[in-house]
């Protein structure tokens, strides 16, 4: 299934939040919950700053979730995050059972970036979400947005 407009636009978001990230001293990451009806109902940044390295956005809508939507609802909502969940998340969406997932980048692409930087992509392999939560709907990356976070990333490793 290609990418939307509205993914698109769903995407951007998120890559805003994960700039907002990288200006608050925090790896740029941003994650946005979206209903069936497309009004964004839960968003977030990467807060790993504070020593608590999982602090991940991705985390965070997984947690507000199973705290906040009746588990027959979160199926029909769609996560858009400016990168391929890491597997803690990937496994809390699972668990929680949100519905489709949208990204901008693919863990691939960052875990590329950070080797080229000379800096390790971190201490948890990098997998795809659907080797973490076989079945999950999954679509990405956006072509138009890989730039962008590229640069947020390049960014980052640079100091």
């Amino acid at each position: 299934m290609a990418l939307t407009a509205d993914d698109h636009r769903f995407l951007t978001r998120a890559v805003d939040l994960a700039e907002e990230a990288l200006h608050a001293g925090d790896e740029p990451f941003g994650t946005i919950l979206v209903d069936p009806e497309g009004t964004i109902v839960f968003e977030d940044r990467n807060r790993v700053s504070s020593g608590d390295q999982t602090q991940h956005p991705e985390f965070a809508v997984a947690r507000w979730a199973g705290q906040h939507l009746p588990q027959e609802a979160r199926a029909a909502h769609t996560v858009y995050t400016s990168g391929e969940h890491c597997p803690m998340c990937a496994a809390a969406h699972g668990w929680v059972g949100l519905g489709r997932i949208v990204y901008a980048t693919s863990a691939a692409q960052f875990s590329q970036w950070m080797t080229e930087q000379g800096h390790d992509a971190g201490p948890v392999a990098s997998l795809p979400i659907g080797t973490v939560v076989p079945g999950a709907t999954v679509h990405g990356p956006d072509p138009d947005l890989i730039d962008r976070v590229r640069a947020l990333h390049v960014q980052r490793a640079q100091g």
